[in-house]
């Protein structure tokens, strides 16, 4: 078998597998999830999952915030962490970091090319058995991470909880964040049917932090946990929040467990949901002090502090103000609306949006379309999964009598999002990870052109969409 050499022949070989983020639903059922596949594939590489602990964390929204504060505290302390996350946002490789380091090109390279003799050999075997994306690239996660000889690593749940494939570890800590609906197609239809999919990753004896607020998820996670005699911390009752501020800098919060009081803590991210990941992170790492872990009160501050967790309202620009979130469902577009309104007043607000199909793409404009007075729609190129900005003009005109701006890619969306804006303005790119992928380093570059020579009040001149850019207005 030829040896990949290049970067670029990795990153083929790896999105030439099956990739379950990229298709629809209706392509798929849990069926075709099985944990047998990445347990064969985890031994076939020394089975990292069993050596080095874990935090797992699993929900629909706040479970890729509380890894990054769970992530940043942990290597404050001085242990050597690992963070699995998904998707990415640029790069592949950001998916598997070691105190905040991912793999360079090169270390890729050789990750991959130790890993396809393994790969060939179980596409040979019966009964499909051919690694996904997604396994692969926890597989190459855990190779990271035993490289590097962690000492605890923080992964997050790709999908559900019960079926996916990091659920293979061996846990210090679960944590389930708030659960509603999403991923009905494959998860359930249903708030209680979910719940319990997220609830799959309760292990025997490990000890569970939840937030989830729905009766029916109340229920799902206390049936799992008392059947796997797991003890549950709940919030806000067990864990609570004394104090919540936030402002469009960050979010500051006291927090109570039943280990300990940490007042005056501040994370440098925005919204009030945001405090919500911060006690669950924190009661996470009080549980491990439980367990004997060295975590000081000075790590566990330094390192809320510092974390780093970029789409998630992070303000990247300012004059206008440019805020890029990744909000995809319900509960996240709930999040962003109400930061949205309560950081950021009395601002003209236009939306750039585009979303992804089986979503609930309706039920996720209805909430975010009131919150701001100008809206265009576009659809990512590089995923088919995108919804074509028509369909959602369509969606808007059930609803609203708003008037919708139509472009036919993301760059020129965020072309005509600038000549619109006024200094005063504000502009929220949101509604998939997928668009946030496309636009936030051609976002991030131009900002860093022009922000630097613009005086205030002023703004650097935005190119003109071109005839063939496929702007419309309606």
């Amino acid at each position: 078998m030829p040896r990949l050499e290049t970067y670029e022949q990795v990153i083929e070989f790896l999105f030439g597998r099956i990739n379950y983020e990229r298709a629809t639903t209706d392509s798929y059922s849990t069926a075709d999830f099985k944990l047998d596949r990445m347990r064969r594939l985890l031994e076939r590489i020394g089975s990292p999952h069993e050596r080095i602990p874990a935090v797992h964390v699993a929900g629909t929204k706040g479970k890729g915030s509380t890894c990054a504060m769970l992530a940043s505290v942990l290597s404050t302390a001085g242990l050597r962490t690992g963070l699995y996350i998904s998707p990415h946002i640029t790069a592949f490789e950001e998916r598997m970091t070691v105190d905040g380091v991912q793999p360079t090109p090169e270390q890729l390279v050789e990750l991959v090319n130790r890993i396809r003799p393994i790969v060939e050999e179980m596409d040979a075997l019966p009964g499909q058995m051919e690694p996904t994306y997604f396994e692969l690239a926890t597989a190459l996660a855990w190779m990271t991470f035993d490289d590097a000889r962690c000492d605890v690593v923080v992964l997050e749940v790709g999908l559900g909880g019960r079926l996916d494939c990091t659920n293979l570890c061996n846990p210090a800590v679960t944590v389930i964040t708030n659960v509603s609906r999403d991923h009905t197609q494959i998860l359930g239809s249903t708030v209680r049917l979910i719940a319990r999919e997220k609830a799959g990753i309760i292990k025997s004896g490990v000890p569970v932090i939840t937030g989830v607020s729905h009766l029916d998820a109340i229920d799902a996670v206390r049936e799992t946990a008392e059947r796997n005699h797991a003890p549950v911390w709940w919030l806000p009752h067990d864990v609570e929040l004394l104090r919540r501020e936030t402002t469009t800098t960050g979010t500051f919060v006291d927090i109570r467990t039943p280990e300990s009081t940490h007042a005056g803590l501040s994370v440098p991210l925005v919204g009030e949901h945001q405090a919500t990941n911060a006690a669950l992170a924190v009661a996470a790492i009080d549980l491990l002090r439980r367990q004997g872990w060295n975590i000081s009160e000075e790590a566990l501050r330094e390192g809320l502090a510092k974390v780093s967790w970029p789409a998630r309202v992070e303000v990247v620009s300012r004059q206008p103000t440019v805020v890029i979130d990744a909000a995809h469902n319900w509960e996240s577009a709930k999040a962003l609306v109400r930061a949205v309104e309560s950081e950021f007043p009395a601002r003209r607000r236009i939306l750039l949006f585009a979303a992804t199909k089986d979503k609930d793409v309706a039920g996720v404009l209805r909430l975010v379309i009131p919150a701001f007075d100008t809206v265009i729609f576009t659809q990512y190129v590089d995923n088919p999964r995108g919804v074509p900005p028509g369909e959602l003009r369509s969606l808007l005109a059930a609803m609203s009598d708003r008037p919708a701006h139509l472009a036919g890619d993301p760059p020129t969306a965020w072309k005509l999002a600038r000549r619109l804006a006024e200094p005063d303005d504000l502009i929220v790119v949101t509604g998939s990870f997928f668009l946030v992928a496309e636009l936030r380093d051609l976002i991030l570059e131009e900002c860093r052109q022009t922000q630097p020579s613009a005086g205030p009040g002023k703004i650097e001149p935005v190119e003109e969409p071109r005839q063939s850019d496929e702007v419309e207005t309606v």
